[in-house]
């Protein structure tokens, strides 16, 4: 067995969403969002499941904080409910909302855990999307007010800040794609959304230095490594369109001041133009102190014509798949990894999100042997070693879930967590996965 080592300071810590936690969706003041109407919208969710009740962490808060520090994690992400702190979105501030994260955080800071927030992950205020959403500018306006309000209630309290998490969920996945609120199929519209997304994200970036709030702020995008099938150009070309897509749309505008110019080009040639208005790539390219990385998954894929938006299919290798059917790539994190340190340089990485859906259920003993969930922790630690290792600035890693949770579209049908919570009773039951990185936690390194 080989030791993997993690460098002294090194954090570790799990993550969650608020919309998928939370519940509470009616109580202290709280406003509705895009997903509570989405997810009575008939067809869209999985069964019908809804954010209502969640984890119900927003009574279950001192019970779960608890658990994270018999987990022994040094930080904790999680995010914001916009709804909670304005929940018309855009009219007069809601102090119980606020009073709710000062709890939380005041009991996270009680046992040593650092708390990492992040203000966006896709709870718009309904009422904003009933006046167009983030396809309308003056949301760019509301968000910068609302971020205004949660980095003064909280500043001194908070270390690392992160605006949006998942941009390209946000844009693509939801409004052309449409699998996720408000589910739309316009391909303008999603473009016009990404833009609007990043120059929210600029503008709240310099409101936070010039409010001198003390700490660091990033962007959360997702990436996924796409593999070419072949060394044929026309496959390379493929990928790069695809991958670009993914990895690039929402990175280089933040660090270079501009988007990837192949990509623009072909949405120009599918008649889709970016929104760009004097300014916005300045205030876009706002220096940032650390960029969050999403990871779960990378896949080999080829040229195909007509196929999708880029000209590009996927090939099943068949690769092991999580239950949730995502290809099981490790590789990809290292790759991921050594992509953003060749082209962006020395900017800090956290690991923000990198987790499995594996959908086991207790056994006789009444325990949750996830052995699946192990080794899929395992292996992309193992990545982001051999990425430090290579000179990769890594700060940290963020597990995905600290516990089972709304899954979005899928609702309750699949399980992310180290713990396991049982929705019809809410009683929580760590893992064998939650052990497992309990020990990695004290430790700073394991054997594989």
């Amino acid at each position: 067995m080989a030791i993997v080592q993690f460098p002294e300071g090194f954090k570790w810590g799990a993550a969650t969403a608020s919309y998928q936690v939370e519940g509470a969706y009616r109580e202290g003041g709280r406003g509705l969002s895009i997903w509570d109407t989405f997810a009575r919208t008939p067809g869209k969710v999985f069964m019908g499941d809804n954010g209502d009740v969640a984890c119900d962490m927003y009574h279950k808060y001192p019970e779960d904080v608890k658990m994270m520090a018999d987990m022994g994690i040094q930080t904790y992400r999680f995010s914001i409910a916009w709804p909670r702190i304005i929940p018309d979105g855009s009219g007069a501030i809601n102090q119980e909302g606020l009073d709710f994260y000062h709890r939380l955080v005041d009991e996270l800071l009680k046992y040593g855990i650092e708390p990492m927030v992040t203000l966006y992950h896709w709870d718009l205020p309904q009422t904003l999307q009933d006046r167009g959403g983030w396809d309308n500018r003056e949301t760019i306006d509301h968000f910068v007010r609302y971020a205004e309000t949660v980095f003064e209630s909280l500043k001194g309290k908070i270390k690392l800040w992160a605006t949006f998490n998942e941009p390209w969920c946000v844009s693509f996945l939801s409004n052309y794609i449409g699998e996720h609120a408000p589910g739309n199929h316009d391909l303008q519209l999603a473009t016009n959304v990404s833009h609007h997304l990043l120059v929210a994200h600029g503008r709240a970036v310099r409101k936070f230095r010039e409010l001198g709030i003390p700490g660091q702020i990033g962007i959360v995008p997702n990436m996924e490594w796409r593999e070419p099938y072949s060394t044929r150009q026309e496959d390379i070309d493929a990928c790069e369109r695809q991958a670009g897509w993914l990895n690039e749309w929402f990175i280089r505008p933040v660090m270079h001041g501009h988007y990837p110019e192949k990509l623009v080009e072909w949405f120009r040639g599918k008649g889709v133009e970016v929104p760009i208005q004097a300014g916005d790539m300045e205030d876009i390219s706002q220096k940032i102190d650390f960029l969050g990385i999403n990871y779960y998954t990378g896949t080999v894929g080829r040229y195909k014509e007509n196929e999708g938006l880029f000209d590009w299919e996927e090939v099943d290798m068949g690769w092991d798949r999580t239950d949730i059917g995502w290809t099981y790539y490790p590789q990809g994190l290292y790759n991921v990894l050594m992509f953003l340190k060749n082209n962006y340089g020395e900017i800090p990485i956290y690991i923000t999100e990198n987790g499995a859906c594996y959908n086991d259920e207790p056994s006789t003993d009444g325990k949750v042997h996830d052995d699946r969930r192990i080794r899929y922790i395992k292996s992309h630690l193992a990545s982001v070693s051999r990425a430090i290792e290579s000179g990769v600035n890594v700060k940290g890693y963020y597990a995905w879930s600290l516990m089972d949770n709304y899954e979005w579209a899928f609702g309750y049908s699949m399980r992310f967590g180290m713990t396991y919570v049982d929705y019809d009773t809410q009683v929580r039951t760590p893992k064998d996965s939650f052990k497992f990185y309990s020990k990695v936690a004290a430790l700073n390194w394991f054997k594989i």
